[in-house]
């Protein structure tokens, strides 16, 4: 049996530590992977940092980590799509609340995968670029085809216009890159918003018309562009998204839908910032998700916030990892996005990656290599 090491958390708010893991035998619809590449996601520093709010269910010690890419080395009995040796990239669910184990934590040597939740790589893409991908495709997935959620059409390698259009608030952003290019990918015309430097880099994803988030007249710019469109719904990324976002869409003609990525507050001053830090936080948060809703409700808008792994449980995931990715990927269709950054080697250098991410990184994803 191979043996397995982990950098585990330990306790809530507590620093990776690395050890010895279990190796992981996989479900019935389960793989287990050799990770060679792991990407980092905010969620993971987010529950570090946090915790007591967000993943209270979590029993430690486990190991985090959602973006793995490496090779199958073991498949469950029901699996048909892979078999060992396969390169592939999966969305590890292990800090979910129906899942609660770190076996299916991704910051680790081997990790297990639903089949459902994973997708060859071609031969041609690094397992570094591959590792990009899985949380932001799902939480994109989510957004834009679960049905309490936008509900559009699914994406496809030759979709027929719909005339329709989607915003998508923070396109440079892991989500925001794979979910310009997913909307793409189903007919529909994308307006975002990002920062000047990165407008060729949202285009060439599929966007059509890109805004300055910061500009103070944002709003009221994308508003006017949306005239004479049939709005599909936004996705909103960012601390600032959700309420730009419900104000577009209170004056937009169409569906007025907001699926919310992101918390309207930042979390990152939590770190060794104590109790006081942490009540500051929990008031803004609430009084700030009050003041959404009352602004959501007098415009008309229905929101709400999207769970990235929920598409494991209904037809979006299949319709994404098994009907779409895998040739998207293999005919040059679909792009690895955001670029990764590689920041360190092995599980050692996890926290490491952890405390880059979370001081923020523009078009791009913290990786590790393993």
């Amino acid at each position: 049996m191979p043996t397995n090491t982990a950098a585990w958390i330990n306790a809530k708010h507590a620093r990776l530590e690395v050890g010895p893991a279990p190796y992981p035998r996989p479900g019935d619809d389960q793989i287990v992977v050799r990770n060679h590449a792991v990407a980092i996601n905010p969620l993971e520093w987010i529950i570090q940092v946090e915790g007591t709010l967000t993943y209270n269910w979590l029993k430690y010690p486990t190991v985090l980590g959602s973006d793995v890419a490496g090779e199958v080395v073991e498949v469950g009995k029901a699996v048909t799509r892979f078999r060992a040796g396969d390169r592939v990239l999966g969305h590890a669910v292990g800090t979910d609340k129906d899942t609660n184990t770190g076996a299916e934590g991704g910051f680790q040597q081997y990790t297990v995968v639903l089949e459902r939740l994973a997708a060859p790589i071609p031969e041609t893409m690094s397992y570094e670029d591959a590792a990009v991908l899985p949380l932001g495709v799902s939480t994109a997935a989510c957004a834009l085809f679960q049905t309490d959620q936008l509900g559009l059409r699914h994406p496809s390698a030759r979709a027929t216009p719909t005339g329709a259009t989607v915003l998508v608030w923070g396109g440079s952003t892991s989500v925001g890159s794979n979910a310009v290019q997913l909307a793409t990918a189903a007919g529909y015309d994308v307006i975002t918003t990002a920062s000047p430097r990165n407008f060729d880099y949202v285009k060439s994803l599929g966007a059509t018309q890109v805004f300055d988030y910061a500009s103070p007249t944002v709003v009221p710019d994308i508003i006017a562009a949306l005239r004479g469109r049939t709005f599909a719904g936004a996705v909103a990324i960012g601390t600032t998204g959700a309420a730009a976002c419900v104000r577009i869409a209170g004056a937009a003609e169409g569906q007025k839908v907001v699926a919310i990525a992101s918390p309207p507050v930042s979390f990152a001053g939590l770190a060794g910032g104590g109790r006081l830090a942490f009540a500051k936080v929990f008031a803004k948060l609430v009084g700030s998700n009050v003041a959404l809703q009352v602004a959501a409700r007098s415009r008309g808008v229905r929101t709400k916030y999207i769970f990235g792994s929920s598409l494991k449980t209904n037809e979006v995931s299949t319709a994404v990892y098994r009907d779409f990715l895998p040739a998207a990927l293999a005919e040059g269709r679909y792009l690895a996005a955001p670029q990764p950054t590689v920041v360190g080697h092995g599980a050692g250098d996890f926290q490491h990656a952890l405390d880059i991410q979370r001081k923020g990184v523009s078009a791009a994803k913290v990786v590790v290599t393993l």
